[in-house]
């Protein structure tokens, strides 16, 4: 039997707070936060919908990107991982929990829709695509086409 391994993860949902931007001890910024994602089942006659929640971890660029620009509220979508994690506390008792390890975040509100936008305003940096500006006097190099006849298609 072939050794088949597979580990991924698409979860689209709401913060549940803000995201807090910390470091480590080697200075690699880590973001947790947790998102609520609505599950519809259907009881006897009726639609139901509740919320299950997931913690979510993010680290490095994905990490200052998240704490930036999301918000209590924001929509998200989030491609990662599932990790478990085990520890024994204070009082000797053994530990787990489950998270969701982010590779990549996308928005899923539009800029005007999502609660960060009220309270940050957008600039372009590393994070955000590129600028292009049209130069002034530049001018596409097209020919000009007078009727339909001579078109090549």
């Amino acid at each position: 039997m072939a050794n088949f391994n597979f580990n991924k993860v698409m979860l689209g949902g709401r913060l549940t707070a803000d995201p807090e931007l910390k470091t480590t001890a080697n200075q690699i910024p880590v973001v947790s936060f947790s998102i609520a994602v609505n599950r519809n089942y259907r009881s006897k006659d009726t639609q139901q919908q509740q919320a299950d929640f997931f913690n979510v971890t993010a680290w490095r660029a994905t990490a200052e990107f998240v704490s930036r620009y999301f918000r209590k509220g924001s929509s998200i979508f989030i491609v990662g991982t599932i990790q478990n994690r085990s520890w024994t506390d204070q009082q000797g008792i053994k530990r787990y929990a489950t998270d969701i390890v982010a590779e990549d975040v996308q928005f899923v509100d539009s800029r005007g829709e999502s609660p960060a936008a009220s309270q940050q305003s957008y600039a372009p940096d590393a994070y955000a695509a590129p600028a292009y500006s049209n130069q002034v006097g530049t001018a596409p190099n097209f020919e000009e086409i007078k009727t339909d006849d001579d078109l090549p298609f």
